[in-house]
């Protein structure tokens, strides 16, 4: 079976509280999911520069993906992001 990604750009951080309890609350619900890539230093060679980055998820499936995203769980996550 194919893997299914999620790829999260965080183009810039307008609340750091916002942002620490997104992350304290999205973290546990990735259970499923392999962190391939998380916000490291990195370099826009096109396009704006933002001061995020970025970080992909690789899940079991497509539907796995989608699953994790659609959760309540992680709903509550992205009210903070």
């Amino acid at each position: 079976m194919k893997k299914g990604y999620v790829i999260a750009i965080r183009d810039r951080t307008i609340d750091p509280a916002e942002l620490e309890t997104y992350a304290q609350k999205a973290v546990p619900t990735l259970a499923g999911a392999r962190l391939l890539v998380a916000y490291g230093p990195h370099e826009a060679r096109e396009g704006a520069p933002s001061d995020g980055g970025v970080a992909v998820l690789e899940f079991d499936s497509y539907d796995a993906a989608r699953e994790w995203y659609d959760s309540h769980a992680y709903a509550d996550a992205r009210a903070h992001r």
